[in-house]
């Protein structure tokens, strides 16, 4: 794959410099001791010369604010982790590193890399003296948990204002001890001198290391569903940024190769059995009968049961395995709870409307498709669909009468948290809960059911269980991407311009599930112990700047298939709907494009009415080296068939624009995307090379879904089960080039990449 980059201020690096000299002296068990508790994640990372030099720039320091914290007041004790505790977000250890506590996790996209570079930033510290913890309740606050491509949007926020606090008052110090004004010292690497005498100084080890601000900072509750602090300092300007802005490689890749860290179903404590839950064969099927002789001859195997709640315990996981498979058990359903699979759509279009909402309703549109002299009208389809994980979902709990651990591979850790609390009825600070790398969510996945499952069956059997789901289970299970019916209709006037655009998707909710596991009752042990379904309704509109002078768009949602506890129950799934909801929108904008005689680039830029849109569009077409139609000579006579094209998407501040380059093989029927040309402004670029993995990854798993990805299901039951009855896309399908222009706005705020 190829990578271009543009982007104003960028800072690339020589990734092949010798950076031994660079590394972190500090060992893990010496961290591990200092930080006073256990680190489920670490960002420990190295970096060049150059790098460095620029990273540990001698920035002159602002005196901005009041002392506010003097040297009597350091506390060697830390303050209660609340938001408004400047220590619930950064420390300075011994040695003089840096500690940010980040409420959020990396799934894959080497979000804590850009993290520790902000923090380094605020700090004037070298990124290789960062360490970013993550994942664990009781060393970081609910950040929102990781969704949304909030990650640096907003999860980043409090990090940097924090970071920015703390450098205030360590200047502030500095001139207590010093006996100078803090507008004359200036900061290399955590190292506070005087100006002009180098000789005069002191380093934020002396200052604080090891002790505690104690100071506070202004809570902003949360924007939106994201918590933000705010402290007396003023983080810097773009143009300070030294070490924002460079392309410092990840810190996963070494240990998933090797497979030296662990991940979350290696986890093991003392004590622990093993689990396999039990689940009906017929949707919507109740245990009837369970013949627990039908395992007395495995060893130590026994049934755990509560109404419809089923599972196994064994001390070897090879015996639960056995025990699941030859437990006997009688199901009964009292209907077929699924309409046949090739007459879906026909159901999602006469199924009752549960809720309509209008998005978007300006003019009349239904006025201008009567007068119009030319209507164009479109449907398009799209399937359920799993996440299909790389491994299914694996959790441990240890449920004791005064202390609940959990360890989770969930993208929301301190939401199951809340979610074990719930279920066990227990104050929820009598939990805490460890995030361990898994297998990626992906969105709402089958991980959110497995902490809650281990969590009832530890308490059920007094021991500490560990949960671990078959291919079958993860796939059949997991909640899934609602199915819907994308409806489209415009009206063209006699001089070819577009007046009225009617757009329409018909659907299952996306949040019958909620995003997060907090609720027991949007898992499925709360279903099968009788707990009502929540049952959220919402859909979504396309995101775009198209300015039609009469323009409605619409969503409905239909009843779920099953009210409770089913195979096909929906929720989120990465960029929750928006793949399909753009999938369709860009088609019939295709379709416009050609109904109007326009090429499909210039129609979207005459429409487009949003200045950073059209810039990105351009910036595709011109990197693509795009033909307008009409000018392209293609030969359609072999057996390989090319064509080109482009569809662009706004998603909460980002936008992006794609140009695909597509072969299909008329004697197979193999379609193969050739090539990818993506053009993306998400504002400010912390880290450029992370943010090209994102895209590759997204465009990736975007292609996989376009192309292959659809749940098999009959009359009763889910049939897509593995890999060969749920194909993802594989390496020979993936493209052979994915070229990216990246577009910095360094006077813009950060936005996300994950769902874009």
């Amino acid at each position: 794959m190829t990578h271009k980059l543009n982007q104003d201020n960028a800072h690339p690096i020589d990734m092949e410099q010798d950076k031994s000299e660079f590394v972190s002296g500090t060992s893990r068990r010496d961290f591990l001791s200092a930080a006073g508790a256990l680190v489920v994640s670490v960002a420990s990372g190295s970096l060049p010369t150059e790098a460095f030099a620029q990273a540990a720039g001698n920035a002159a320091a602002s005196a901005g604010g009041a002392v506010g914290t003097t040297l009597a007041t350091i506390s060697a004790i830390k303050p209660a982790l609340k938001a408004e505790e400047l220590d619930s977000w950064v420390a300075i250890q011994p040695d003089g590193s840096v500690v940010a506590y980040y409420g959020k996790v990396d799934l894959g996209q080497g979000l804590d890399v850009a993290i520790g570079q902000i923090v380094a930033e605020e700090l004037d510290v070298s990124y290789r003296k960062v360490k970013i913890v993550m994942g664990n309740s009781a060393t970081s606050l609910n950040q929102g948990g990781a969704s949304s491509a909030l990650g640096i949007q907003a999860g980043a926020r409090p990090l940097r204002n924090a970071a920015a606090e703390a450098r205030r008052i360590l200047l502030n110090l500095a001139s207590e001890k010093l006996n100078v004004p803090a507008a004359n010292l200036s900061i290399f690497d955590g190292v506070i001198s005087v100006k002009g005498n180098d000789a005069q100084k002191v380093s934020y080890a002396e200052l604080i290391g090891g002790k505690y601000f104690n100071s506070k900072v202004e809570w902003n509750k949360r924007i939106g569903n994201q918590m933000d602090v705010k402290g007396a300092a003023k983080p810097k300007l773009p143009s300070e940024y030294k070490v924002v802005g460079l392309s410092l490689p990840r810190n996963d890749v070494a240990w998933k190769v090797f497979g030296t860290e662990g991940n979350i179903a290696d986890v093991r404590v003392p004590g622990m059995l093993h689990a396999r839950v039990i689940r009906t064969p017929v949707a919507g099927g109740l245990a009837e009968k369970v013949d627990e002789s039908s395992i007395k001859h495995i060893k130590g195997a026994r049934v755990v049961r509560e109404k419809n709640f089923l599972a196994v315990v064994a001390e070897r996981e090879w015996d639960a395995v056995k025990a699941a498979k030859d437990l006997k058990v009688t199901w009964v359903a009292n209907s077929k709870p699924f309409p046949e699979f090739e007459k879906l759509h026909e159901h999602i279009r006469q199924a009752p409307t549960r809720r309509r909402a209008e998005d978007i309703k300006n003019g009349d549109v239904a006025a201008a498709l009567k007068s119009a002299v030319k209507v164009v009208e479109a449907e398009y389809l799209w399937p359920f669909q799993s996440h299909a994980s790389m491994g299914p979902a694996s959790a441990v709990a240890d449920v004791k009468a005064d202390k609940i651990t959990i360890w989770t591979g969930s993208q929301k850790p301190h939401y199951a948290r809340d979610g074990v609390a719930a279920l066990l009825k227990v104050p929820v600070e009598t939990v805490e809960a460890f995030w361990v790398q898994g297998p990626g969510s992906y969105g709402r996945n089958d991980a959110g059911d497995a902490i809650l499952d281990a969590a009832m069956i530890s308490k059920m059997v007094g021991q500490p269980v560990r949960v671990q789901g078959m291919r079958h289970d993860g796939t059949a299970w997991d909640p899934k991407a609602p199915a819907s019916v994308h409806r489209a209709r415009a009206a063209i006037d006699a001089s070819g311009k577009v007046v009225a655009y009617d757009f329409t998707t018909r659907a299952f909710s996306r949040a019958t599930i909620d995003s997060n596991e907090s609720d027991p009752r949007d898992s499925l042990v709360g279903m099968e112990l009788g707990l009502p379904p929540k049952g959220g309704i919402t859909f979504g509109t396309p995101e775009e700047s198209y300015a039609f002078d009469n323009k409605m768009l619409a969503w409905e949602v239909i009843p779920d298939l099953i009210a409770s506890a089913s195979p096909m129950r929906t929720s989120h799934m990465r960029d929750p709907v928006g793949l399909q909801i753009q999938f369709a929108s860009e088609q019939f904008i295709d379709e416009l494009a050609y109904a109007t005689g326009e090429d499909p680039v210039a129609f979207r830029v005459k429409y487009a009415k949003a200045p950073r849109d059209i810039a990105v569009l351009k910036a595709a077409a011109e990197k693509s080296g795009w033909e307008p139609r009409g000018n392209a000579k293609r030969d359609r006579r072999g057996p390989i068939l090319s064509g080109r094209g482009i569809a662009y998407a706004q998603r909460a501040g980002t936008i992006v624009a794609v140009v695909a380059e597509i072969e299909v093989n008329r004697k197979t029927g193999r379609i193969w995307g050739r090539k990818f040309t993506v053009a993306h402004d998400c504002g400010l670029i912390v880290n450029p090379q992370g943010l090209r993995y994102t895209i590759e990854g997204g465009l990736v798993q975007a292609l996989s879904r376009t192309i292959f990805e659809e749940v098999q299901f009959a009359p009763d039951k889910v049939k897509s089960v593995d890999w060969n009855s749920y194909p993802i896309l594989e390496i020979n399908d993936t493209p052979e080039e994915i070229d990216i222009v990246l577009i910095n706005r360094p006077a813009a705020p950060p936005t996300g990449a994950g769902e874009a």
